[in-house]
């Protein structure tokens, strides 16, 4: 089995009772069901990044005594040993606030050779060598010598006891081990378990964008980590202010300080068009366009990524070939244009996803709300962004 494991096969039973694949449980509504269409693209069947064909997405969520709200998200470009079928990717870096392992690689390059992975702050480094076993040990790789993890993050410190490290090897197994095609768990679940995004509960969004045939057809799909403030707004409205929580509202208001617009976004983007490592970096900066439409401050503790990747298969990267050229066939610089407004679209709405399925939890000593669903509503009736 292309997946499977030789060192750490034992280590994926798994019966810790901190670690948990969260539920489907949730009831609460993604943006379409309320309605709410964001731009003009038709999105994707699932609308989700398994939209892009091969594309699989596995969470471990962690929920333990008071003061554990963590978890690890997996993304993986396709089913088969990674490293012997790269990916060309990109990383643009909106605010370098953060620890992204494996970027300047990744930059050199053009290549992702492993699952993309996300988790908390102070976990990046543990997250990293368990990718790295993850690669060393899968069947194919017993010549392997130097691995590239790519592990992003967010600081979910309000609600996680993160300085207590509480991810293992074992988490970031089971995140990769379980990733599938299909729909995709959002809110409290993975990497977004603990984290906070305009002062209401943040987590893990998914969208996705399908260009018409004339257009090539292609499809855009994002996931986001969300843990980032600014003023909210939804399609336009300002749900925020209506709600009177953003940033320096007590500076302006003497009203709530919740958002105080620190603590980042990672935003995962995955196309199966034919793009080179050049212009998915221009694709990866686009997503941006998205995060500021829903109001982000991009604020100085933010450390905000967009990590980008193609499936398309002409372009996969055999470490084997031994010919010094390659011939490909390439989207021009003017078919991006296209392109650049899905992704712009999806991650918009993948960052409204993640509050709108993510639920009021406690951790931490500290409680944080979710979205309220039926006074969002109220205010984008009034503002006629839904019927």
């Amino acid at each position: 089995m292309a997946r499977g494991f030789v060192v750490v096969a034992a280590s994926l039973l798994l019966a810790s009772s901190v670690s948990a694949q969260s539920t489907n449980s949730n009831t609460r509504p993604r943006a379409s069901d309320l309605g709410l269409k964001v731009g003009i693209l038709p999105t994707g069947r699932l609308n989700a990044i398994t939209d892009v064909a091969g594309v699989e997405v596995g969470h471990t969520t962690i929920i333990s005594g008071d003061n554990v709200r963590t978890g690890v998200t997996a993304v993986l470009s396709h089913s088969g040993n990674l490293y012997r079928d790269k990916v060309p990717g990109a990383i643009f870096v909106g605010n370098g606030f953060g620890k992204l392992t494996g970027s300047t690689q990744v930059d050199e390059m053009g290549e992702i050779e492993t699952p993309i992975v996300l988790t908390n702050t102070a976990s990046v480094p543990r997250v990293a060598d368990a990718v790295t076993t993850y690669i060393l040990t899968l069947p194919g790789n017993e010549d392997v010598l130097s691995v590239n993890p790519v592990v992003g993050e967010t600081n979910d410190g309000y609600l996680n006891d993160i300085r207590g490290r509480h991810i293992t090897p074992d988490d970031v197994f089971a995140a990769i081990k379980k990733a599938k095609t299909g729909p995709v768990e959002e809110g409290n679940v993975g990497a977004g378990t603990g984290t906070v995004a305009f002062g209401w509960k943040g987590g893990i969004g998914t969208s996705s964008r399908k260009l018409p045939q004339n257009l090539g057809g292609y499809t855009v799909g994002v996931l986001v980590q969300t843990n980032f403030g600014g003023v909210l707004t939804v399609a336009g409205a300002p749900v925020g202010q209506e709600l009177g929580q953003y940033y320096l509202h007590k500076e302006l208001q003497q009203g709530s300080a919740k958002d105080k617009a620190d603590g980042s976004c990672m935003i995962i983007i995955a196309t199966d068009a034919p793009v080179d490592a050049r212009n998915l970096r221009r694709l990866a900066a686009r997503a941006w366009l998205g995060m500021a439409r829903t109001g982000s401050a991009a604020s100085n503790g933010s450390g905000d990524y967009a990590i980008a990747f193609s499936t398309a298969p002409q372009l996969r990267i055999h470490p084997s070939e031994k010919s010094p050229t390659r011939h490909l066939e390439l989207l021009t610089n003017d078919a991006m244009s296209p392109l650049f407004l899905a992704v712009i679209e999806a991650t918009e709405e993948a960052i409204y996803n993640s509050m709108f399925r993510g639920t009021t939890m406690s951790g931490n000593g500290h409680t944080v709300e979710a979205l309220p669903i039926d006074k969002t509503m109220e205010i984008l009736r009034e503002h006629r962004c839904i019927k």
